[in-house]
């Protein structure tokens, strides 16, 4: 049992300004058909002569998910470490409409994708090439990075749980160039990630049951990934092998992408 205590004083509690625009507000708006973009790179033939068997499996289920949610999909396969970095560099002059979300499904160390010539892609440079400036077709917009690629070769292992106890009047007229941006990663730094050869990767299959199970009930991507991570964290190997993904965002409000009519 979790007692979470919040301790507010007169410096950090909300005034009534801040307070009604936290009640109220409201979700990015797509009111566009297609509502946006959702690009897959799935890198399963690598150069040296391996495949990751099972991303296939992985990538037609993002495909399908994110049609079902009024996406236009591009689907890019088995790309070396530039053809990465210049297929992103022309995504971005594409028409995303309302959200864009791109999913890269390859090998990866800390820090970085790899193309299939095994060469690294860094994370920071993907997602950067998508921040806001005065040129961009997505300011304001959500940017959502899914990425299914270890971080690390580090397996980890389970822990046993314990009981714990646990002891901010108007809008800028300017937002950072870094806001509206989620990256999930797969697994934590410095770890592995797991993917079954024929069923795909516990990561990507999970996001995809979850997606199709809560978009249509209208939570948003943030609260659809807290589950993810629960069901994820709660698998494991017959060697007891665990994996842990990780969540981080700059998105400034709820991001509801309910299934399209077709």
């Amino acid at each position: 049992m979790i007692r979470l205590v919040i301790f507010l004083t007169e410096a950090n509690f909300p005034d009534s300004n801040q307070l009604n625009r936290i009640l109220t507000m409201q979700p990015y708006s797509a009111p566009n058909q297609p509502v946006g973009l959702c690009v897959i790179i799935n890198n399963n033939n690598f150069k040296d002569g391996s495949q990751r068997r099972g991303t296939d499996k992985d990538a037609q289920s993002l495909a399908e998910v994110f049609r079902s949610l009024g996406f236009r999909v591009l689907m890019c396969e088995d790309l070396n470490k530039d053809q990465m970095d210049q297929a992103l560099t022309f995504v971005q002059v594409l028409e995303h409409g309302d959200a864009f979300i791109c999913s890269i499904l390859s090998h990866g160390k800390k820090g970085v994708v790899l193309g299939t010539d095994r060469n690294p892609l860094p994370i920071k440079e993907i997602t950067r090439k998508f921040r806001g400036c005065d040129q961009s077709v997505l300011i304001g917009k959500p940017k959502v990075f899914l990425i299914q690629a270890c971080q690390g070769s580090n397996i980890q292992r389970g822990v046993q749980m314990n009981d714990i106890e646990i002891d901010d009047d108007t809008s800028p007229l300017t937002i950072p160039e870094e806001a509206d941006v989620l990256v999930a990663m797969a697994t934590v730094e410095d770890h592995a990630s797991l993917r079954h050869i024929v069923d795909g990767s516990w990561f990507v299959q999970s996001l995809c049951e979850q997606l199709k199970e809560r978009c249509p009930r209208g939570e948003d991507i943030v609260s659809i990934l807290h589950y993810v991570n629960d069901d994820v964290a709660h698998r494991e190997t017959t060697s007891l092998a665990k994996q842990m993904p990780e969540v981080r965002f700059t998105l400034r409000k709820k991001l509801v992408l309910p299934p399209q009519c077709t």
